[in-house]
């Protein structure tokens, strides 16, 4: 595993990041354990969580379920970079949810002992939070950060501007900011080129793809959805309005010869100022199949014919001005 720096920090990450979405709701406790295992066996040290997964208020199912695999001990938290995300509700009472600097601080200590951590390596802003100003938010951040409970601040579903804001705020303050951005990005979702991408390049964050396979659009989902898999009604509607697109990409997979799941992630791993797409594997064999895309180099004539598949967006404002 060559390992990446994760934006501008010295923060060593492995340029896959393990997802834990599917734990709980998609994927046992026992095969969620193996899963994280391996992950660490294939030298993946970065996973990705978040307070609301498991979908049942104020439960927190899956920082539980990554909480119980690290107090098993034998070097998993040590070896594992810890993301985790705040911001939805996790109960019905006012400041039980959203970015006030009271439910920072809550939403951390309740992570903490879901996670079973004395420290969270980065904290995640799940959306933007419109309602507290910037400056209310990195003082939480700093409290949060003096006494040892968190290291680094990241966001995720931030616009450019957003991003923009946060990091002057930091800077006035003498602080680090932010140092990742996770934005739903892949080969049909790529608006994040206009303004987010620039900002995190220029400011120096790490870009971590949610989505990257375009919730299964982009794994093979024609020949998947012939074997009778993969055929929700809402996955058969969005493969619809994108029919022609697929097949163009799917059939441009065969000719090189590599399977469009590791084929979109590869295409991900060339973007400027990502660092390591989320994987959400539910399966071991998801999961070793998916070490593949490290090994796939993607030359300019790959990268212009993907791009005529997905047409892409350049820097705002040339995009659609002068």
């Amino acid at each position: 595993m060559e390992y990446v720096n994760l934006g501008r920090t010295g923060l060593k990450v492995s340029p896959l990041c393990l997802g834990t979405m599917n734990f709980g709701p998609q994927t046992t406790e026992e095969d969620s354990f193996a899963i994280m295992d391996r992950a660490l066996e294939l030298g993946i040290n970065f996973f990705d969580t978040a307070n609301v997964y498991g979908w049942k208020m104020g439960e927190g199912v899956t920082e539980n379920i990554v909480g119980r695999w690290f107090a098993q001990g034998g070097g998993r938290r040590e070896r594992t970079v810890i993301a985790t995300k705040f911001h939805g509700k996790m109960g019905e009472w006012p400041n039980e949810g959203m970015q006030s600097a009271l439910h920072i601080r809550r939403a951390c200590d309740a992570s903490l002992k879901r996670l079973q951590t004395d420290y969270i390596d980065i904290f995640q802003a799940h959306h933007i939070g419109r309602e507290t100003p910037f400056e209310e938010f990195w003082e939480a951040m700093d409290i949060l950060r003096r006494q040892g409970k968190i290291i680094y601040v990241g966001s995720s579903n931030y616009a450019g501007w957003h991003i923009a804001k946060a990091q002057e705020s930091a800077a006035r303050k003498g602080m680090l900011g932010l140092v990742s951005e996770q934005s739903h990005y892949n080969l049909l979702t790529r608006k994040v080129e206009l303004e987010v991408l620039p900002a995190c390049e220029d400011y120096g964050l790490g870009v971590i793809p949610w989505s990257p396979l375009a919730g299964g659009l982009l794994g093979g989902v024609l020949r998947k959805i012939d074997k009778g898999r993969s055929a929700s009604e809402n996955m058969v509607k969005e493969l619809d309005k994108h029919r022609g697109k697929i097949e163009q990409y799917e059939a441009f997979c065969d000719e090189l010869g590599e399977d469009p799941a590791h084929v979109g992630l590869a295409w991900l791993l060339t973007r400027p100022a990502v660092t390591a797409p989320i994987i959400g594997p539910r399966t071991l064999d998801q999961l070793d199949g998916t070490m593949r895309t490290l090994e796939i180099e993607l030359d300019d004539k790959v990268l212009a014919r993907l791009d005529e598949i997905f047409p892409g967006h350049r820097t705002a404002p040339e995009d659609y001005a002068w």
